[in-house]
């Protein structure tokens, strides 16, 4: 299934897309007398299994109830809809970086021996559809990172490689945007503090509102048998920017089995898997996002996530 948060004069809702269409779960429930497991994507995560199997038996009772459903409100076009994050509060966002050779060899960066990840807030999150807002005074060097994204679905500590995907709910995509304006002095820092103090400020880079773009669904994990092997391609005004499999240095299984020794990972959290090589900081010469240009970024089995430059 392709899950998704919808924002309405209803507040956010749950939602099913299908095809050209969303089903609003909880709408849809109330015209077709079911009992929704819960009206929110983390509350459906959290309820696992039997939450997602009510969400299935609520779509077999609609099936063949287009008209009805379109007509009170509960089938609406995929392309009139505000989207929102599917998952709108996440209780962490785990960035993963280093995570493609290729990337790393355009940023002139050693392949690492071990992951390397760094925390995003959630009010840097945005939908599908809204735009990206560059910062007053460092707008000029923003990046785009299109990277795969997974959802984590029970509580997972300590858990090993053998077993870390059955901590996953679903994969979503994500835009990890950057302002680069503090990348360069991170090579020419110097001293013991100074390498340390350039690394925060370029994370700090990534924290501004708006500046992580997710979504526009989250598709269950049954549907991505395999996802070390898709397709993901990143456009700007339709130009091909990044175009790869996802061929991770470290697999999902390993990062999973390597930060959940620390973590507490819980129902909702989110983990960015690395973005490829393209990124406009890496190319000769450099490309930066530019108000009113669009960047779009696809993942095979999963959709477009797609957003503007505000100007």
């Amino acid at each position: 299934m392709k899950l998704l948060t919808i924002n309405s004069d209803r507040g956010d809702r749950a939602a099913v897309m299908l095809d050209d269409d969303v089903l609003d779960l909880k709408a849809a429930a109330g015209i077709l007398g079911q009992t929704l497991p819960a009206d929110t994507i983390l509350g459906l995560i959290e309820g696992g299994d039997n939450a997602l199997d009510g969400v299935r038996k609520l779509l077999n009772a609609a099936s063949g109830k287009t008209d009805d459903l379109r007509r009170e409100g509960a089938l609406l076009a995929a392309d009139s809809i505000r989207y929102r994050p599917p998952i709108t509060r996440p209780g962490l966002i785990l960035s993963v970086g280093m995570n493609y050779a290729k990337h790393l060899e355009e940023m002139n960066t050693p392949i690492p021996t071990e992951p390397a990840a760094f925390v995003k807030i959630p009010t840097s999150l945005t939908g599908h559809g809204e735009p990206i807002l560059p910062p007053p005074g460092h707008g000029d060097m923003i990046d785009y990172e299109g990277e795969l994204t997974f959802v984590i679905g029970k509580e997972c500590h300590n858990v090993s490689e053998d077993d870390a995907l059955d901590y996953v709910a679903g994969y979503t995509i994500a835009n990890d945007v950057s302002a680069r304006d503090w990348v360069a002095p991170i090579f020419t820092a110097e001293g013991r503090m100074g390498p340390i103090h350039a690394w925060e400020k370029n994370i700090l880079g990534k924290q501004y509102p708006s500046f992580t773009p997710l979504g526009p669904v989250m598709v269950t994990k049954d549907e991505i048998p395999d996802p070390s092997n898709l397709h993901l391609t990143t456009t700007l005004d339709g130009e091909v920017m990044q175009d790869t499999m996802t061929e991770l240095v470290f697999s999902i299984p390993q990062l999973i089995a390597y930060y959940s020794q620390w973590y507490r990972l819980m129902p909702g959290d989110v983990v960015t898997t690395g973005s490829p090589s393209g990124v406009g900081y890496g190319r000769d010469p450099k490309v930066f996002m530019k108000p009113g240009q669009r960047v779009e970024i696809t993942i095979e089995g999963i959709g477009t996530l797609s957003n503007p430059v505000a100007g």
